[in-house]
């Protein structure tokens, strides 16, 4: 390190502690010994408390807790790949219980481990009612886990209401393990899964909300003090279950929060 990178180093240490700096001006002022250990002892506390200040601002933040992750790692710990076989739209939980007695009945369980159809919890709200629906997630297709080999391949091809496999009929190609995950996360356990519209699934599937209220839509107000008037809708708020909505208030828009029961469609 050559004299000038010392220089540098000395100069960029003086300007992140300005009062480490000014301590140091004051020992210089003082002319008995004691005091002069005393001032020194307070520029090394006072420096070493301005660089554990400045270590804990120049930390990186804590990453973000993967809720997913425990899922992740055992659809990968688990044996088999994922292939995609389409069926009638309607049917498939159906398909999935053909395959499995299917499976059974061709005593094919040490290689084909598993049959899925992903589902997901959708809140519709019509007219201020909340209904949780659940329902298919990818309408038509049904997953299943197995070994692909020629036995497998016919029990689950040749199972009712199996239309075919996705991708080359014969050698069908396997999900990669992110597309497989895509698909099936609605399935994984989420302690803490998010509110939607005042409904909570902690430890089950997380929750979509729909609504058939739209930003721009005049809607009558049914409950509180501006029951009997009309508003404009300006925000949806689907996660607290409220809209922002402007209401005249002598001449001025107002922009007031309703729960989607307090208002109706006109």
């Amino acid at each position: 390190m050559t004299e000038n990178q010392f220089d540098d180093i000395d100069l960029s240490a003086a300007a992140v502690d300005p009062e480490a700096d000014a301590i140091v001006d004051d020992a210089l002022d003082i002319d008995s010994a004691a005091e002069a250990i005393a001032a020194d002892e307070a520029t090394h506390d006072e420096a070493e408390v301005t660089a554990e200040h400045d270590d804990a601002a120049d930390a990186p933040a804590a990453p973000e807790e993967d809720p997913y992750a425990e899922f992740k790692k055992e659809l990968r710990r688990k044996p088999g790949n994922w292939y995609v076989v389409h069926s009638y739209a309607g049917y498939e939980k159906k398909v999935k219980t053909n395959i499995e007695n299917r499976v059974l009945a061709m005593n094919m369980q040490d290689d084909i481990f598993e049959v899925a159809v992903p589902l997901e919890d959708i809140v519709d709200i019509k007219n201020g009612q909340r209904k949780l629906i659940t329902r298919v997630r990818v309408p038509s297709y049904v997953l299943v886990r197995m070994n692909l080999n020629e036995d497998s391949w016919s029990t689950v091809r040749h199972t009712p209401g199996v239309t075919g496999f996705v991708g080359n009929a014969h050698n069908p190609i396997p999900l990669s393990h992110q597309d497989a995950f895509d698909m099936l996360k609605t399935e994984a356990p989420i302690e803490g899964a998010r509110s939607a519209g005042g409904l909570k699934t902690a430890g089950k599937r997380d929750i979509t909300v729909t609504t058939d209220f739209e930003v721009g839509e005049t809607v009558g107000i049914k409950e509180g003090a501006f029951a009997g008037l009309q508003g404009t809708i300006h925000e949806i708020h689907l996660d607290s279950g409220k809209l922002s909505i402007f209401i005249n208030v002598f001449g001025r828009d107002t922009a007031v929060e309703f729960t989607f029961s307090q208002v109706e469609k006109q």
